[in-house]
Parts: structure tokens; C-alpha cells; sequence
């Protein structure tokens, strides 16, 4: 499909960002082209009754021609069912074709004007805002350009003057740039419902004057059905898409630089390189990337006006980088690169001082270094506990007892004061603690739906894990219902248990209000819509992940119709502790190790009760010493046999160690915990504090050996991939809980605490 066109790309306006435009500009002119054709058919068809026949053919072969393209790298049943709806048409007019019909006496108003109304106002604002911005980049060259040669000799107040000038010039050619982006966006996204359904209207019309026709518009009725649901619903997500797309501009508007798009570059962006030649010196623009670790610079000739390259790439490694005098030479915001496999110095220009200080402090020059980055947001007060859990309990009583009729349940909103208001209330610990198990009548169904859905909200991470988004969303675009149900159902069972319980508590519910959508119009799609954003919402807000909002509905929509067999009963049955040991090890000859096999981390949740602590503080010494000592006898004997837990003893919640706040999110799409070791953990470091301590500063001590237990591959450049047996140098706590960092093999990274035994 088309590649989503991320708003943090305009800033840069770098020229992968250019091709992906034209991708998506080609594919506009395209639908352009063929909206035309297909409405000069159409009154072909309607004017020319004695060629009728032909006209008919012909407009059948081009909508069988026209293929769609979604935004994103899968599409939805629904997109499907849309995008194949052509090719059911143009088999439909062949059919009629042979029936020699008549064409239906008000074709233009169904067919005609709305498409011509499309291609106008949707297409034609798309061409009026592409010229727009054509316009704005080559005057903001053309001003950037002029500033950048202004001699440093003139007068402070005419530099700063020029400045101001230059920013406004920038600024404005930046949000005029996130305008015709989203508007390009929202055309593409648009044609998928508003392009097909004239067409579907056409046909519908041919079925009612057509007598020889009654038998063809009953075999069309099934699919007519299914279109007009899927449509419907592309539409209903396309609203939602929509708003989450708007709304994002506008933050990218107000905060351009808190919503950067991740780089796997150091610094990149513009500069111009001073290059000389016989007759004197030239600045040729140039679009550089540095990669700190590898101290790589590559420059890319590129003119922003043309949107071309000016020759070849060229790639250097970083030796020194320093601040060029403003005495020395006459450019602003100059400073001197020294490579290690290039003679000479290269000389760069930067586009302003701020980035200049920028470029500086990634290359590790002289320039100060500052901290622009803000401190992580506090996490929200609610949490999995009994308050959270009889909060959400209260809701759906009162949903269930007084409000499950109600139209647009979930769908309409309650007023936010009232909302918080409300949540106080419930979230007051002394009020929480009493046996009262309703919410007084006064409280509208509006207001206590929304102030469930917005506790949901508040807690630290989605109901459903950052750690399993994307394997939920790729469950979700697996391509039959069997194995899109299967695999969510094996992954609702690796969350944690009160996560489990809380998403089991809150299915059950929107099943219930599914099955009264005749009086409360709440169908299982539409709870989809109103859910899934909460409960799978994303770690980062990109154009990308709110086009898989789509796909975070059909999660829920499944959940919600196979939720009996999805909480009630087991994915499949583990292999045997044998065959577990047996499959690993082959695993270590035939294939690379996989993250998917790790084992489970233990953990126990402490009471609120100092006398509760000190007593699960005791219980879990002693079953760690236990599940040591079985685990160790396991590994040594096939035939050990598992040590057995009661859950009703201590509570236990797996958790899988988090990555330092500094790497890429990416998710693996198989989940971490294995399902072959449900109730213990493998052996852990002989460091007890590691795993039960509730601090998660490192500890100090000596640097040591270990060896791995287990096979693992890294899925972060910051991992160590090895194999069993495996033995590392220099091992020692790391500032994440759960992860060890060691050497092997001279190169340092991260090593899963559970994984290894220190020698």
C-alpha cells in the first residue's frame, strides 16, 4: 500500500519524505484520471441509448481495471470487500449486458454529480493545496538562501531583523506543508467510501427498472449487504481516523519539537558544504544524517525547489568536529568537520545558530551541551488494585441495572466535569472501602460510561500492554477469522492476570450491551470503535498508528464475540517439560535463537498492610529458594518433576523486564513469556534484592562471569544475542530492573536477568 506521510517529516522535508509525497500525488492524479474516464462513461451511457450495449462494456472493463490502494501495509475486511466491489460491478454490467436493459432514467443524479462533486472538492482542494505548497517551498528557499549569504560585517539589528524575517517565512512554510499533507491523507481515505458509493446507488437503480434484471439483483443482494456494512464502517473509522489525524496536526502546530519522529540518525537534517573550486568557492545544499556509534556522516546533494538529487552520495567518518570563528569567514553559523578516511576540512554551514549548537552537540563538539528534554509525565492515579476494580464493577452494575437500553451507550459522552467529578467520588479511598455497590441514581448513564472509559485511560499503560500492541495489531490482519480469534486468544493469555481479569470483567459487560443494539444501536462494531483506541491505544502518536486504529476495533470486536472461549478455557495445551528442553535445543542447531522462548520472571505484589508485607516477604524467600533448588533438579533430570503453586496463596503477576526508556519501541510480535513454564521461573541471578526489592536503583558489586541458560536473540542493537552455554565477561546489575549488562566478544550490551548463572 501507499506509506503514511508522518507530519514529523515536514519540518525536515527530507527526500525520502519527497518520494513518499509523490507516491501519494501520483496515486491522486491517477483516481483523477479515472473519476474522468469513468464520468465521461457514464453520460456516454445515459445519452447514446442505440450504443448502449458498448457504452455499457466499456465502462464494466474500467472498473474492473481500477485497482485501490490503502494507506498502510494491510487492509481491513471491510477495505477488502470495498476494494473488490469493482470488480463485482463491472461482472454485474456484463451480465446486464447480455440482457440487452435499458439504462435508468435518473443515472446522472446518482452517478454523475456525486463524482463530479468528489473529483472538485476533494481532488481539486488536494491540487489548490499542492500548488499552495509548490509556491510556499520555493519561497522559503528563495528567502533562506538570500539570508544565509548576508554578510556578519552588517549591524546586529539588521541580522536580527533578517532573522525574525527567515523564522516567519519557515514557520509558515511548515504549516502550510502539514496542510497539504493531511488533505492529501484524508483524499485518499476518502475515496473509499465516497468514490464507491454512487456507484453502488447506480446499480441499486438499474435492479428496480429493469424486469429481465429481478433474478441478477437477488444474487446481489448478499454482497450488496456486506458492501454497504463495510462501507458504512470505513466510514465510521475514517471519522474517528480523522479527528486522532486533526488533532495531531494541531499539536505538531502548537509543538512542532515534542513530536519529532523517531530516528535511527543521531542528527539530520540540512546544511550547506563549502566546496571548493578553480576559480574560488561554492555552497551546494546537502542533506546530512550522523550516527554517533558508528560516527558515520553521509551528505545527499538535494535541491529542496526541484526536488532533485544533485549528484552522488558521499559518506565520511567523523574525526574531530569544531566551532567556526565568525571572524574567520563571512557565512553565519559555520563549523569545520575533520574525517578520518578524507584529507582536509570539510566546512558546513548550519541553518540557524540553535541548529548549528544542534549539530555541534551530536558530533561531541565544543559547543555547550543542553537538556532540552522534558521529565516523563507522572503516571496517572488509577491502577489494577480492589479501588480500580470496584470502580469498573460499580459502572457496570448501574450500565446493567438502569442504562443498558440507552441509545448510543459508550458513544455519547458525559459533561467532563461532571465525569471528574464523579471519578473523585469513586476514587476516594474512603468511599472505595464501602460495601455500598451503587452509584446513586443522580449520576446520568452518560457520565458514569465516560468516567469508566476514562479510568481506563488513566491508568499507567493500556489494559492490553504496550509490550503486546503490535502483536495484537498483526493478529488482527492475519487473513481468516479462525486464526485472527486463535492467536488473540493465546495472547489475552500472557497478559497479566489482573489485566486478564480486568479485560475478562469488561467483555462480558460490552457482550451483554451488544446483544440489546437493537434498542441501544451499540452493535458489536460500534463498541469496537469506542473501545479499541482506549484499551490498545499506542506508545507513539504517529499518522502510522492511527492508521492501524482500524485494526485495534477488530481486536476488540473479536474479543467481545469470543469471549466465552477466549477467558473461559486455554489456548492450546504446552508441550511437555521434555519436549520443551528437546525443542530448545535443536532450536540452538538449526535456527537462530528467539526472544519468544525466554522464561518467566517472578514477582510477588506487595500488601498495603505492613504485617501483609512482612509476610509475603517470608513466603517469597522460601519459594524462591524452592523454585531454585526444583528448577535446578529439573534441568539436570527430565523426569523432575514441577514444582506446584497455589495461586490462593500468594498472589503472582508475570511481568517481562522493561528496556531502558532510551531505545526504540518495537515491540516483538511473538510475546516474551514462555508457555511451557507457567507457574516458575528459571534460575535467576544469585542476587535476591534484584528480583523482590521494590528499588530499582542498581546494585554495586564486582564485576563477574555468567553463563547462559538459555539460547536468546537480541531485538534491540543494545542486546547480545547467544546461544546456550554461552559465557560473558565483566557482568554486573544494569539501571533497568530484570536486565544484566555484560561483554561478549568485545562488544557490551543488555542480557536478560533470568537467563544466566553467575560462575
Amino acid at each position: 500500500g501507499l506509506p503514511a506521510l508522518e507530519f514529523s517529516e515536514c519540518c525536515l522535508d527530507s527526500p525520502q519524505f519527497r518520494e513518499r509525497l509523490r507516491s501519494h500525488e501520483a496515486e491522486l492524479e491517477k483516481t483523477n484520471k479515472f473519476i474522468k474516464e469513468l464520468i465521461k462513461d457514464g453520460k456516454s451511457l445515459v445519452a447514446a441509448l442505440k450504443n448502449l450495449s458498448a457504452a455499457k462494456r466499456k465502462f464494466a472493463d474500467s472498473l474492473n481495471e481500477f485497482k485501490f490502494r490503502c494507506i498502510g501495509d494491510a487492509e481491513t475486511d471491510d477495505e477488502i470487500c470495498i476494494a473488490k466491489s469493482l470488480q463485482e460491478f463491472a461482472t454485474v454490467l456484463r451480465n446486464l449486458e447480455d440482457e440487452r436493459m435499458r439504462m435508468i432514467e435518473n443515472a446522472s443524479e446518482v452517478l454523475i454529480t456525486p463524482l463530479e462533486k468528489f473529483r472538485k472538492e476533494q481532488i481539486g482542494a488536494a491540487k489548490d493545496a499542492k500548488k499552495k505548497y509548490d509556491k510556499e517551498t520555493e519561497k522559503y528557499c528563495g528567502v533562506l538562501e538570500k539570508h544565509l549569504n548576508l554578510s556578519s560585517k552588517k549591524k546586529e539589528s539588521q541580522l536580527q531583523e533578517a532573522d525574525s524575517q527567515v523564522d516567519l517565512v519557515r514557520q509558515h512554510f511548515y504549516e502550510v506543508s502539514l496542510e497539504y499533507v493531511f488533505k492529501v491523507q484524508e483524499v485518499q481515505e476518502r475515496k473509499m467510501f465516497e468514490f464507491v458509493e454512487p456507484l453502488l446507488a447506480f446499480l441499486q437503480g438499474l435492479f428496480t427498472f429493469y424486469h429481465h434484471g429481478y433474478e441478477l439483483a437477488k444474487d446481489f443482494s448478499d454482497f450488496k449487504t456486506e458492501l454497504t456494512i463495510s462501507i458504512q464502517n470505513t466510514r465510521n473509522r475514517f471519522e474517528g481516523t480523522r479527528s486522532e489525524v486533526e488533532s495531531l496536526m494541531k499539536k505538531m502546530k502548537e509543538n512542532p519539537h515534542e513530536h519529532k519522529n523517531i530516528s535511527p540518525y543521531t542528527m539530520e537534517g540540512y546544511l550547506y558544504v563549502q566546496e571548493k573550486r578553480h576559480f574560488g568557492t561554492s555552497w551546494v545544499k546537502h542533506y546530512c544524517t550522523y550516527q554517533r556509534e558508528s560516527k558515520r556522516i553521509t551528505m545527499v546533494p538535494f535541491d529542496q525547489k526541484s526536488g532533485a538529487k544533485g549528484g552522488e552520495d558521499e559518506a565520511v567518518i567523523l574525526k574531530s568536529c569544531t566551532r567556526r570563528k565568525t571572524d574567520s569567514i563571512e557565512k553565519r553559523f559555520c563549523f569545520d568537520v575533520e574525517a578520518v578516511d578524507r584529507p582536509g576540512v570539510i566546512t558546513m554551514q548550519a541553518l540557524s545558530e540553535e541548529d548549528r549548537r544542534l549539530w555541534m552537540e551530536a558530533m561531541d563538539g565544543r559547543e555547550p551541551v543542553y537538556n532540552s528534554n522534558k521529565d516523563n509525565q507522572s503516571e496517572g492515579t488509577a491502577q489494577l488494585d480492589n479501588i480500580g476494580f470496584s470502580i469498573i464493577k460499580k459502572c457496570i452494575h448501574a450500565v446493567e441495572t438502569r442504562g443498558i437500553n440507552e441509545q448510543g451507550l459508550y458513544r455519547i459522552v458525559g459533561v467532563n466535569s461532571r465525569v471528574q467529578k464523579l471519578l473523585s467520588i469513586l476514587m476516594d479511598p474512603k468511599t472505595a472501602t464501602e460495601t455500598e455497590t451503587e452509584i446513586c441514581a443522580e449520576w446520568e448513564i452518560k457520565t458514569i460510561t465516560s468516567a469508566l472509559k476514562t479510568y481506563l485511560r488513566m491508568l499507567p499503560g493500556p489494559l492490553m500492554m504496550y509490550q503486546f500492541q503490535r502483536s495484537f495489531i498483526k493478529a488482527a490482519k492475519l487473513e481468516n477469522q479462525e486464526s485472527r480469534v486463535s492467536e488473540i486468544h493465546s495472547l489475552v493469555h500472557r497478559l497479566p492476570e489482573k489485566n486478564r481479569q480486568m479485560l475478562h470483567l469488561l467483555m462480558n459487560h460490552l457482550a451483554k450491551v451488544a446483544n440489546n443494539h437493537k434498542q441501544n444501536l451499540m452493535t458489536v462494531a460500534n463498541l469496537g470503535v469506542v473501545f479499541g483506541p482506549t484499551l490498545l491505544r499506542p506508545q507513539e502518536e504517529t499518522v502510522a498508528a492511527i492508521m492501524d486504529i482500524k485494526f485495534q476495533n477488530i481486536v476488540i470486536e473479536i474479543l467481545i464475540e469470543n469471549h466465552e472461549k477466549i477467558f473461559n478455557t486455554v489456548p492450546e495445551t504446552p508441550p511437555s517439560n521434555s519436549q520443551l528442553l528437546l525443542s530448545r535445543k535443536k532450536s540452538t542447531d538449526s535456527k537462530p535463537p528467539s526472544c519468544s522462548e525466554r522464561p518467566l520472571t517472578l514477582f510477588h505484589t506487595a500488601q498495603p498492610n505492613e504485617k501483609q508485607e512482612n509476610r509475603n516477604s517470608i513466603i517469597n524467600s522460601s519459594l524462591e529458594s524452592v523454585i531454585s533448588s526444583n528448577v535446578n533438579s529439573f534441568l539436570n533430570s527430565n523426569s523432575a518433576p514441577q514444582p506446584s503453586l497455589n495461586s490462593s496463596d500468594l498472589e503472582l503477576e508475570v511481568i517481562k523486564p522493561n528496556r531502558p526508556n532510551s531505545l526504540p519501541q518495537n515491540p516483538s510480535p511473538t510475546s516474551p513469556l514462555s508457555p511451557s513454564w507457567p507457574m516458575f521461573s528459571a534460575p535467576s541471578s544469585p542476587m535476591p534484592t534484584s528480583s523482590t526489592s521494590s528499588d530499582s536503583s542498581p546494585i554495586s558489586s564486582p564485576l563477574r562471569k555468567a553463563r547462559a541458560l538459555y539460547a536468546c536473540k537480541a531485538e534491540h542493537d543494545s542486546e547480545l544475542s547467544f546461544t546456550a552455554g554461552t559465557v560473558f565477561d565483566n557482568v554486573h546489575p544494569s539501571q533497568e530492573p530484570g536486565w544484566l549488562e555484560g561483554t561478549l566478544n568485545g562488544k557490551t550490551g543488555l542480557i536478560p536477568e533470568n537467563y544466566v548463572e553467575f560462575l
